[in-house]
């Protein structure tokens, strides 16, 4: 594309505020005609004429003669038959009566054709038309004539036929009888006939009522055919029981009128007597009607109330008789929301109406207009009363001056209007009063008023909104007798209809109306509002002396017959002087353009005329600066600077020729710029029913396109060809100078130069040799070339919006042609509604448009290019790339071409093919990174199992949506960070979404096409899944996008694919898990970093975080570097939580100090630290986790004990609430619960352990295991353990008797027992068990064993039996400590266990058997050979014992019978032995 096509959004979207300005201007100078009247009341020259050199504004193109037929029939009754004639509007067709006989015949052209119906006897005294209410009649008969005779009313079925070609749907009309649908007039002359739009028929009789007929299918006994009463007291009875007119008296008073207002759905009756009448129709028109006035002396009242004061150019003159009134017609609600009926008199009066009170002045022509339908009518009174045009008026007369050539001066000077016609603003008066023949006066609105309105709209004086009309006479031959406006031909008729009528249901109800009621309102709007789309205006003219086609020239066509003409130069600058230089351009343009319809083609001679015109400077102006005329500010105090006074800088105004563009470009837009393209139909209201249909045929948008781009082609042209200022400058290239940016001209110095030899010298105040007088001048801030230059760049701007909007257009057709209903059945509720409320200027001007239509045309090419075979892509793509190319670019086409190849790839069958065309789709989209709805693009080739291009492609979008890492500049606010992140997480997400649907997890959203069901997928075995997320895996790890690796690799952790992670991580890997992990861990490089490393304290991490460093660890032990992963383990198990919910437990930190314990041995084998220093550095972490992991078991058993203190505690409660120690129990069961959360949270030191936690709730067993770990050392003779052992028995003791504290001797003397028996203080548990056991033995308490504490000295010991009987043998020799008998017999006991325990172990050793087996051995008889296996050395221990203990025994101071068992026991040990 040239960069002469070349479309600039910034420009489209400033020329587009510059439209919608001027659209609103033109709508707000669509004036309401009762300000209109109350400001022409204050204007001396209400009426006007063109000059006399001007061409007539009025022309007679054509007349026929009356039908020979209706001729020869009305002669052949002698002229005294009943003859009654008129025209039928709505199927083209005049007509006229003699006696019993109706003839209907072409208006508009003649055919040779007139039919006679003559059907009935009698004489037919009224005659109407009207449209058939639908369900009744069969559908040819469209609408109904209704005939009346004195006698009989009639229906009959009037059926049109069109042409074959289509061009004329009113060729022929035939009448079809309806012999059931005639019903007795009862008596009763009707008068007049009317209709509304809705088929209700109502008649007007002689005895001055009003009647309804009514017309059903008929069933039963329910007639056909009825008419009803509306006026008489008794209305709803069948007129033929109201007693006949031939029996009433008094004076009766016709009605001789009545009309229909369909748009207020009011009925307007007129008498003989010039009595009005006003009926409610209700508010949609269908109500049973209400008369709700009647005023007889309308035109008294208006005399009485304005009588006083003559308008200006009115004359007074004597009337000699009461003017009456000639004709009512309804105002549309374009021309006044307050006046409802216009009234012409027989002088040439004309009196508006309102029916109801509410009043007020405002424009209407805007798009948002109010409905009116809603105020129902109540009254009927005149508001305003317009003058009556003056006599004589001419091609010659102007303002108001008056020709009074050929009368006399007695003669009445006054108008005698015979009959008259308003339509549209446009009044046609029927003259008696010149002498020799009747005449036409045509009087309709000054256009040129209209152009200063829109042009000056911020003037507020009444002046400029003053009702001004120009006059029009023709001479005509006979009495007009009936004038109906001709409609333009179907074509043009469609297409203003498809434009205008939904324009006018936005503030009007236009909605359903023909063209010929719909026409009038848009021929009120004015000549120029509407001479770009409508032909000229044409009426035709019933008379007695035939039919007479009367043609109204349009502005343009007077300008057209200007350059035409030879005229001199005067002439056409007193035109553009009149309309304004904008409008007269803008007229110019349409003439040179050719978009303006006309009869004959306009040639390309008056074509150029026009387009010098338009670039003429001595016509159009040149832009220059607002004021510029007077330099000086009026309001600054002369001969010094006014410190209490604003300086405004001068602002610049451009040339009529942009005036004018701007003014076409805003008159072709006006119908579509403000409304939506697509509306719902069917539906209730909301997106979700209905069905979206365009607004516009297919046929307006193609005429509105092709007018719009002829206007940019000829501007186009002009450029091209160097014509005028626009086109030498813009000619030049890009034009940077534009007062929409602001910015400065850069033309050159031959270009300015150029510019002061075309608009003549303007000097500027730059060079100052004055001194401080010189300093004063004011300077302008633009030069002529400069002004000339912004003009330019605004204009080129407008032709850009041209042509977007017609690019616009063409979209809409085409998308039109394929049905927007079905492309758009896949749209969700929310891009419905934006579709059916974007309106064409958004369309054309937003972004939101532009992306919305590159939505659309997505549909139209998958449509199209879908499986049915409707066709390729480069057949649509090359109408697109055609018609709308800022719409359709360079790389939709590419895109929608692998959309091709996709679709192919998805139906071949051969493997090898379809990756072929997989390839050239992605070959294709590699070159347009920028692609739309990449994200259904990447599911057809995950479809396809193509996943290089799922991953290259997004990644590619997301480099061109982000080109300078925006998303990573830290440098940068965060708002555009964020935004450049989002942009490109859109793109991450569609590959994990591939790696998602591989894992076979279901995603929330799924990425399908819109409009078409994701194809299936072959189902994937284990292998082929692992090797399609390896591949996508190792595509993006080669990709250079660092934030997409972070984006991978936290997707893929939270896929569960934490070992393809590890496997195919890239290298920033471990950087990322350490970052993510929040602890960086160095490679160990040196020995003397390892060994002078700082000691491991806990840090704070979340679980989140913790999930990262677990990989990590599991990456380093995969790589073999053990010490690493240690250190990670080590971190994992002392890491700390500010939320209690989130720390691991203790069982996960043991796990993790278990990990890093089996790290660091194997740490010596592999990791590379030099030899000589590994066993050293190895053995050092080694010891410390293992220290580290003992501590934690220390840990976990005292949270389970307090945990058991907790419930134990609260069992206890709950079985006995009336122990007093409850409120104790309770207290330490919370102390001891709390606690136990407490000790969960983190890891403890050991010293915490003991003093804070075992100690205080007296957990002794686990206070001497951490003693004895920690191998404690403290006084000499060890107080601390002895008192702890000594708590620790006690405690059991109080449990569970000796029993228990022998188990728990057992248990934890063996774990604490250092193999010599210096660790345990045995002296002091020996003395406190043997005494307890005898004092719970004697007391009966418990039943103690003589072995029992013994046993559990000697398991304390680990089965050694010198340590144990030392301890004994000293308490035996010291008699002071054991002074009683009993005692000394229980440790004798203990001792002959011991002595017994001893001698079992010796001789299991030396026999290598167990020590039940030896026992035995020992109990039973063996020979001496087997004694003399023992140690001899222990069996000297045991004998020597054994011997002097029996005599310990002997020395008692017992009986014999304690002593006795001992003492044998001692004496066989020894006999054993």
């Amino acid at each position: 594309m040239s960069w002469e096509n070349e479309i600039v959004v910034r420009d489209v979207t400033n020329a587009g505020l510059v439209v919608s300005d001027r659209i609103g201007r033109d709508a707000a100078a669509q004036i309401d005609i009762e300000e209109s009247l109350e400001a022409s009341r204050y204007s001396s020259h209400p009426y006007a004429t063109q000059p006399k050199e001007w061409p007539s504004s009025v022309e007679v193109v054509d007349h026929w003669d009356l039908p020979p037929v209706l001729i020869d029939r009305y002669n052949a009754a002698g002229g005294e038959g009943t003859a009654l004639c008129g025209i039928f509007p709505e199927i083209r067709r005049a007509w006229a009566t003699v006696d019993n006989s109706l003839f209907l015949w072409r208006f508009d052209k003649w055919d040779g054709q007139c039919p006679e119906y003559s059907g009935e006897e009698q004489a037919i005294c009224a005659v109407g038309l009207a449209k058939t209410r639908p369900g009744i009649f069969v559908e040819a008969i469209q609408y109904l004539l209704v005939l009346a005779t004195p006698t009989e009313l009639i229906l009959v079925g009037v059926c049109c036929t069109g042409s074959g070609d289509g061009t004329d749907p009113y060729a022929e009309v035939s009448l079809q009888p309806l012999p059931e649908y005639t019903i007795p007039s009862d008596g009763v002359t009707m008068t007049c006939f009317t209709c509304t739009s809705k088929g209700h028929i109502y008649l007007a009789g002689r005895d001055g009522h009003v009647y309804e007929l009514q017309y059903t299918t008929g069933s039963g006994w329910q007639k056909h055919c009825r008419k009803v009463c509306l006026t008489a007291g008794l209305g709803s009875l069948v007129s033929r029981w109201v007693v006949p007119n031939v029996f009433k008296f008094g004076a009766v008073d016709p009605i001789v009128e009545m009309i229909v207002d369909n748009e207020r759905h009011i009925l307007y009756a007129r008498t003989e007597d010039m009595k009005l009448q006003v009926f409610d129709l209700g508010a949609k028109g269908d109500g049973p009607p209400k008369k709700v006035a009647e005023e007889r002396n309308l035109i008294n009242q208006r005399d009485s109330q304005y009588g006083g004061r003559p308008s200006g150019g009115s004359r007074v003159a004597t009337r000699v008789s009461k003017p009456s009134i000639v004709c009512i017609t309804p105002l549309s609600t374009v021309e006044s929301k307050w006046l409802h009926l216009v009234a012409v008199l027989s002088d040439g009066r004309r009196m508006y109406l309102s029916t109801s009170s509410s009043g007020g002045s405002g424009t209407l022509g805007s798009l948002g207009g109010i409905n009116t339908s809603h105020h129902r009518p109540y009254c009927l009174k005149v508001v305003m009363t317009r003058p009556p045009p003056p006599l004589g008026v001419g091609g010659g007369v102007t303002f108001g001056s008056l020709s009074l050539a050929g009368r006399s001066q007695t003669e009445d000077l006054s108008l005698k209007v015979e009959t008259a016609y308003y339509s549209a603003g446009t009044t046609i008066l029927s003259d008696s009063s010149p002498p020799t023949m009747s005449s036409l006066l045509i009087v309709k609105r000054d256009a040129s008023t209209q152009s200063a309105l829109a042009v000056g709209l911020g003037m507020s004086g009444k002046g400029s909104r003053a009702l001004r009309e120009t006059v029009s006479t023709l001479p005509v031959e006979g009495r007009m007798l009936f004038v109906a406006d001709v409609s333009p031909n179907p074509e043009v008729a469609a297409t203003v209809q498809s434009l205008y009528s939904d324009l006018e249901s936005w503030g009007f109800e236009g909605i359903g109306e023909s063209f010929d009621i719909a026409s009038g309102k848009i021929w009120a709007r004015g000549d120029l509002a509407i001479q770009h789309i409508l032909p000229r205006r044409k009426i035709v003219v019933f008379s007695t002396m035939g039919m007479m086609e009367v043609v109204f020239n349009r502005p343009v066509d007077i300008l057209l017959r200007l350059l035409e003409s030879t005229a001199p130069r005067s002439i056409l600058e007193d035109f553009f002087d009149r309309f304004g230089p904008g409008e007269a351009a803008s007229m110019c343009l349409m003439l040179a353009a050719k978009i303006v319809h006309t009869e004959n083609p306009i040639s390309n001679a008056i074509a150029e005329k026009a387009a010098e015109a338009f670039e003429d400077p001595r016509l159009v102006g040149m832009p220059q600066l607002e004021g510029s005329s007077s330099l000086t500010n009026s309001r600054t105090s002369p001969g010094g600077f006014s410190m209490g006074q604003v300086v405004q800088e001068a602002e610049p105004v451009f040339s009529g020729a942009h005036e004018g563009l701007c003014v076409c470009s805003s008159r072709l837009l006006y119908p579509v710029w403000e409304l939506p393209f697509m509306i719902l139909k069917g539906g209730t209201g909301s997106s979700d029913t209905g069905v979206i249909v365009c607004r516009l045929s297919i046929g307006a948008m193609q005429i509105l396109e092709s007018k719009i781009r002829s206007l940019e082609h000829f501007l186009r042209s002009r450029r091209n060809q160097r014509r005028g200022l626009y086109g030498y400058v813009a000619g030049l290239g890009d034009v940077t100078g534009s007062i929409l940016y602001g910015t400065g001209s850069k033309i050159g110095v031959g270009d300015r130069s150029m510019m002061r030899n075309m608009f003549g010298a303007y000097t500027r105040n730059v060079e100052s040799s004055d001194g401080g007088v010189s300093n004063k001048r004011q300077r302008l801030p633009y030069s002529p070339a400069e002004l000339a230059a912004m003009e330019v760049r605004a204009m080129e701007c407008i032709r850009q919006l041209l042509l977007r909007s017609a690019e616009a257009l063409y979209l809409l057709q085409l998308l039109s042609q394929y049905h927007v209903t079905r492309l758009t059945q896949g749209f969700d509720d929310n891009l419905r509604q934006t579709l059916i409320q974007l309106t064409f200027h958004q369309l054309v001007c937003s972004e939101e448009g532009d992306q919305l239509a590159t939505r659309l045309i997505s549909c139209l090419m998958e449509y199209y290019t879908g499986p049915d075979g409707r066709g390729t892509v480069d057949d649509i793509s090359g109408r697109l790339r055609e018609g709308c190319p800022s719409y359709y670019k360079e790389a939709d086409y590419k895109f929608y071409l692998a959309v091709e190849f996709l679709e192919r790839a998805a139906v071949s069958a051969d493997a090898e093919e379809k990756d072929n065309l997989a390839r050239e789709a992605f070959n294709f989209l590699t070159k347009i990174p920028e692609a739309a709805d990449l994200r259904a693009i990447c599911k057809r080739f995950e479809d396809l199992r193509f996943y290089e291009a799922v991953v290259r492609l997004p990644l590619q979008k997301a480099q061109a949506l982000d080109p300078s890492g925006d998303a990573f500049n830290e440098q940068l606010d965060e708002g555009i960070r964020e935004n450049a992140l989002s942009q490109r997480r859109q793109c991450y997400e569609i590959i994990t979404s591939a790696l998602c649907s591989l894992k076979g997890e279901t995603e929330q959203r799924e990425f399908g096409s819109p409009t078409r069901p994701t194809a299936k997928r072959s189902i994937l075995d284990h292998a082929s899944r692992k090797r399609y997320i390896c591949q996508i895996v190792q595509l993006g790890v080669q990709s250079p996008d660092k934030g997409f690796h972070e984006h991978l690799y936290r997707e893929m952790i939270g896929l569960g694919l934490e070992t393809e992670l590890l496997e195919y991580g890239g290298p920033d890997l471990v950087p990322f898990l350490q970052n993510a992990g929040r602890q960086p861990i160095q490679e160990v490089r040196v020995v003397s970093s390892i060994t002078s490393a700082p000691p491991l304290v806990g840090h704070s991490i979340t679980s989140n975080e913790s999930k990262y460093s677990e990989l990590l660890a599991r990456y380093y032990v995969m790589k073999r570097q053990h010490l690493l992963a240690a250190h990670i383990l080590l971190r994992l198990a002392e890491r700390r939580s500010t939320d209690s919910a989130d720390a691991p437990t203790l069982e996960q930190r043991r796990q993790y100090l278990s990990g890093a314990v089996l790290q660091a041995k194997n740490a010596s084998n592999n990791d590379g630290l030099a030899a000589s220093t590994r066993g050293t550095f190895d053995n050092g972490l080694l010891e410390l986790l293992e220290g580290k992991l003992a501590v934690l078991q220390f840990q976990m058993k005292i949270k389970e004990e307090l945990e058991a203190i907790g419930s134990s505690l609260d069992d206890s409660s709950n079985m006995s609430e009336s122990t007093p120690n409850l409120t104790v129990d309770a207290s330490l069961a919370n102390t001891a619960r709390e606690k136990a959360k407490d000790i969960s949270l983190d890891l403890k030191s050991l010293t915490v352990l003991y003093n804070e936690y075992a100690l205080p709730f007296e957990l002794w067993e686990l206070c001497l295991e951490m003693l004895y770990f920690a191998s404690y050392s403290g006084d000499a003779d060890s107080g601390i353990l002895r008192e702890t052992w000594a708590r620790l028995i006690d405690q059991a003791l109080s449990r569970g008797g000796i029993a228990e504290a022998c188990s728990v001797l057992k248990r934890v003397g063996s774990r604490v027992y250092p193999g010599d028996g210096a660790g345990l203080p045995l002296d002091t548990l020996c003395l406190q068990l043997e005494k307890a056991a005898l004092e719970r033995s004697a007391s009966g308490v418990e039943l103690v064993g003589d072995e029992d504490v013994a046993r559990a000295l000697l398991a304390a010991c680990k089965g050694a039996a010198e340590p144990v009987l030392s301890i004994y043998d000293q308490f035996l020799s010291n008699g002071t400590i054991l002074s009683s008998p009993n005692l000394r017999l229980r440790l004798l006991r203990s001792v002959l266990v011991v002595l017994r325990e001893w001698a079992m172990a010796v001789l299991a050793q030396r026999m290598g058997t167990s020590a039940s087996g030896a026992s035995h051995i020992l109990h039973g008889s063996f020979s001496f050979e087997k004694t003399a296996v023992l140690n001899q050395g222990a069996r000297d221990k045991i004998m020597s014992a054994a011997n002097r203990y029996m005599t310990e025994v002997r020395r008692l101071a017992l009986p014999q019978s304690q002593t006795e068992a001992v003492y044998r026991g001692f004496r066989e040990l020894e006999e054993s032995l």
